[in-house]
């Protein structure tokens, strides 16, 4: 289909925000205190992971629906003569 989006476009969509996300991921887990790592870092590791996710999924939305606006063309529908 002419409307399908593909993991290239989502990935340069995405720009930077997955190198954001693994760069406070790793800085969460690298301030947690010895012996605390899963108890210090899991929450900010969780809210970076939802607020990724969220971001991916609506750049995935967007693109899809300007693929769909692309592959429209309003004139292909258009009926003969005048309107009544």
């Amino acid at each position: 289909m002419d409307d399908q989006i593909t993991v290239a476009q989502l990935q340069e969509a995405l720009g930077g925000d997955l190198g954001e996300l693994l760069q406070q991921v790793v800085d969460a887990v690298n301030k947690a205190s010895p012996g605390r790592i899963i108890a210090d870092s899991e929450e900010p590791v969780r809210d970076a992971s939802a607020k990724f996710r969220q971001a991916l999924y609506e750049r995935a939305l967007e693109l899809r629906q300007r693929q769909s606006e692309a592959a429209f063309s309003p004139s292909a529908d258009r009926a003969e003569g005048p309107l009544a």
